[in-house]
């Protein structure tokens, strides 16, 4: 399996994360890539990346951490984008929920690093809660790119659709397993099982039976084993198929 989006460069929470990729491993998680969402927490992720066989890092400016970004930004983020163990641009995107970036720093920040993202042939992985109507607006508005991820995918049916037409794939993570998300299980099964990726967000979202505990890469399976109940195919086969697509997205 691949856990296609952790964050293991949170030193709060991971202060050793060669312990986490080590249980990781044990549990069947083959490789995992981990998320920036500013400058420090981009060249930790490489670090970790550089230091571990089957690890990648992803590079971005998450909409939350925009508050402080400006168009010159986009030089270094474009070096460390070269780096060979950065297979993703992301997370990027909206974040209509919290207020820590005014909404103009958003879209600011979006656009120049979808430009950017355009330039450098980098799948995107995007973080949008409460704004998938904006973000998908605005991806609407812009040149096509065949590998867009929305990770942690929340949005309703015709969210997944409009996503859909633009070529795009989703992530899904612990709340999968949860009894009270059944609109998004009913969501899930409008979309194809191979535009589908597994997912942690580790430290964040454990999955049932970790809830109210830190979450791990180790429990993938949990996440995997939820997902192929809920699209009606064995635990194998979602692995096998999520598996290939995190493959071809990434190109790992």
């Amino acid at each position: 399996m691949i856990d296609t989006h952790c964050h293991l460069n949170d030193e709060e929470h991971f202060p050793d994360p060669a312990v986490a990729i080590d249980h990781a491993k044990a549990a069947g998680v083959d490789k995992l890539i981990i998320i920036g969402v500013d400058f420090e927490a981009g060249r930790r992720a490489i670090e970790i990346a550089e230091a571990h066989e089957g690890v990648y890092a992803a590079v971005g400016f998450h909409p939350n951490y925009t508050g402080a970004y400006q168009t010159n930004d986009l030089k270094e983020l474009a070096e460390l984008l070269k780096h060979p163990k950065v297979v993703g641009f992301g997370e990027i995107g909206l974040d209509f929920y919290r207020d820590a970036a005014p909404k103009e720093r958003q879209y600011r920040a979006l656009a120049d690093q979808l430009d950017l993202a355009e330039d450098l042939g980098k799948p995107v992985i995007f973080h949008c809660r409460q704004a998938y109507e904006e973000l998908l607006g605005v991806l609407e508005g812009r040149p096509n790119h065949s590998r867009y991820l929305f990770h942690c995918f929340a949005g309703s049916v015709n969210d997944a659709t409009r996503a859909l037409t633009l070529g795009s794939y989703f992530g899904v993570n612990g709340p999968v397993t949860y009894k009270t998300a059944g609109e998004l299980r009913d969501t899930l099964r409008t979309i194809p099982l191979d535009r589908l990726v597994l997912e942690t967000d580790s430290p964040y979202l454990p999955p049932v039976p970790y809830r109210g505990k830190q979450n791990q890469p180790a429990y993938l399976r949990f996440i995997n084993d939820a997902l192929a109940s809920t699209m009606g195919v064995l635990p194998d086969e979602c692995e096998r198929v999520t598996t290939k697509t995190a493959e071809t997205i990434f190109g790992i």
